[in-house]
């Protein structure tokens, strides 16, 4: 009888042991921690102009694991604490206009990244093949006062705008890819003549300044690797009065050659 009241008396204890262990860790569960992202420092970005076009088309994003997750915030999650999105004057439904542009800057801004405003200065792409000026200035495509009033006009807007709404800018390219020139063929730069091309680039740079004084205002090539490309072009500005803060530099190697093409005419900078 006794060593069956000792069992009975045993069990009770331990239920009430199990019970209080339990007690005890619900009470002491530390909250997990918020991650934290580093939004300071090296610009680690992304150009995302493309993203509103492809989630209306149906486009997913998913992280290492499988899951969905927006992409703005999944690029962020990866480090990228930088997003660079372009502007067109006129596009074709509205892609990449400053509606558009707003939209996902705000996005970004929400995240805490940092945000680059690419001008093409067209109603679609700007780069070394094209620098097409957008059908509403063309009107004035021999009239350098006029053209430098239209890119001024449209920089002033489209970053009021952004402005306007909460979105802090970094960094504001002044036209894409302007490895000779912008607004062709007012704006084409050759050899013997830059002052068009630094007029047109001058007028964007003090509207940009205009709304935000603090932000980098960039003159972007191609062929980074080119040390010729480069003080041809920035000689040429420098001499014609160009102003820029940053420059800006693409390179698109190919997948047989990405370990060797910086090694062509690079020099050193």
């Amino acid at each position: 009888m006794k060593n069956q009241f000792r069992k009975i008396m045993l069990l009770a204890a331990l239920a009430i042991f199990s019970l209080s262990a339990c007690s005890d860790d619900e009470n002491n569960t530390t909250p997990q921690s918020k991650p934290t992202y580093d939004m300071t420092g090296f610009a680690k970005g992304a150009d995302v102009s493309w993203l509103s076009e492809m989630e209306k088309a149906g486009s997913k994003f998913y992280n290492a694991s499988g899951a969905e997750q927006d992409c703005i915030t999944l690029l962020r999650d990866l480090g990228v604490n930088s997003i660079r999105l372009r502007v067109w004057v006129d596009p074709q439904d509205g892609w990449s206009g400053k509606q558009d542009v707003l939209a996902k800057a705000w996005r970004a801004k929400n995240l805490g990244q940092r945000i680059m405003i690419d001008f093409h200065y067209s109603d679609s792409w700007a780069d070394p093949g094209k620098q097409n000026i957008p059908t509403a200035w063309t009107d004035f495509k021999d009239d350098l006062q006029k053209m430098e009033a239209a890119v001024a006009d449209h920089t002033t807007d489209v970053l009021s705008y952004l402005k306007e709404n909460g979105i802090d800018v970094e960094w504001i390219q002044i036209g894409n890819e302007t490895t000779t020139g912008m607004l062709w063929p007012l704006g084409l730069a050759s050899d013997n003549n830059f002052g068009n091309y630094a007029a047109l680039n001058n007028a964007g740079y003090d509207a940009a300044k205009a709304v935000y004084p603090e932000a980098q205002c960039i003159i972007h090539i191609d062929q980074g690797n080119v040390l010729g490309r480069f003080t041809w072009m920035f000689d040429g500005l420098k001499a014609a009065g160009a102003k820029w803060d940053v420059i800006g530099m693409s390179l698109y190697p190919e997948d047989d050659n990405w370990q060797t093409v910086t090694d062509g005419d690079a020099g050193s900078f």
